[in-house]
């Protein structure tokens, strides 16, 4: 049994350069339900003769739906110049996505965090939630296992509930899970209500812990990564929502776009499939 939608990430097919059109194309072709777009893909269609109009309309032929939007705006930075302008920046990229029907942002730990507490962390973020609700997009707070802060589910939690959010979300990823230190069981202490989106990915034994990179992800199913535990786990607190698949490998020696998103469903398809 497969109690999920599926979506992809776009950065799963960036060693093919398509534009966000042709991303929406090949993820609905493959048989995905969403997709994630990243802002910066969208601002260069754009800046490239690209309307919202035809973006659009290519979403709602496609019949995908743009679950979420990966940016990168300073939000919780300790210099107040530099989250003022990832604020400034934040309203921007979150109109545009409501222009085009987008559901979610993520917003990771980026910029210059090392010296902010978690207390402030969550202070920051609630004035993000207000600013982006405000919009109508859901902010999804995201940790990173390479963060000097906020870089394991349970500082994600905390953050959460601190700031007050009403139904504050988080986006998860077995591979910052790893990387981070995160404890898996702690997915047992969550409400599937509070998982916006789960990216799906997995990694390899060799290189280890300490010096994998994003490059180093793989296929769901072809590294250690508990994805079958993860999936009984998503399964049992009740979460029904989407499992992206993001990937950041360089070469798929040879095989297409249509055919990595293709190999990419399947095995996720596979490895998060739910016992009995």
């Amino acid at each position: 049994m497969f109690p999920f939608q599926t979506a992809l990430n776009a950065s799963t097919l960036f060693p093919f350069k398509l534009n966000v059109l042709e991303q929406v194309r090949e993820a609905a072709e493959a048989g995905y339900d969403g997709i994630e777009l990243w802002v910066r893909d969208i601002e260069d269609y754009l800046a490239n003769g690209g309307t919202i109009a035809a973006l659009s309309e290519c979403l709602e032929k496609s019949g995908i739906t743009l679950v979420g939007a990966i940016a990168f705006f300073k939000w919780a930075d300790k210099s107040a110049e530099a989250r003022e302008q990832g604020f400034v920046q934040a309203e921007r990229e979150m109109k545009l996505l409501a222009e085009l029907g987008c559901r979610a942002i993520a917003a990771p730990p980026y910029g210059d965090v090392e010296q902010v507490t978690l207390a402030e962390m969550a202070a920051y973020f609630a004035e993000l939630a207000s600013l982006a609700r405000g919009i109508g997009i859901e902010p999804y707070l995201e940790f990173w296992g390479r963060a000097k802060q906020l870089f394991r589910i349970d500082d994600a939690v905390f953050v959460a509930q601190k700031s007050g959010v009403n139904e504050a979300k988080l986006l998860l990823d077995p591979f910052h899970m790893y990387t981070g230190g995160s404890d898996f069981e702690t997915l047992k202490q969550l409400k599937g209500s509070q998982i916006g989106i789960f990216h799906v990915n997995d990694y390899p034994s060799n290189p280890g812990r300490e010096t994998i990179t994003d490059a180093d992800r793989v296929f769901p199913g072809e590294g250690i990564a508990p994805s079958r535990e993860l999936a009984r786990i998503l399964h049992e607190i009740g979460y029904q929502g989407y499992l992206s698949l993001e990937l950041f490998i360089d070469n798929y020696d040879g095989l297409t776009a249509l055919e990595v998103a293709q190999k990419g469903l399947y095995a996720m398809k596979n490895a998060y499939q739910i016992e009995g």
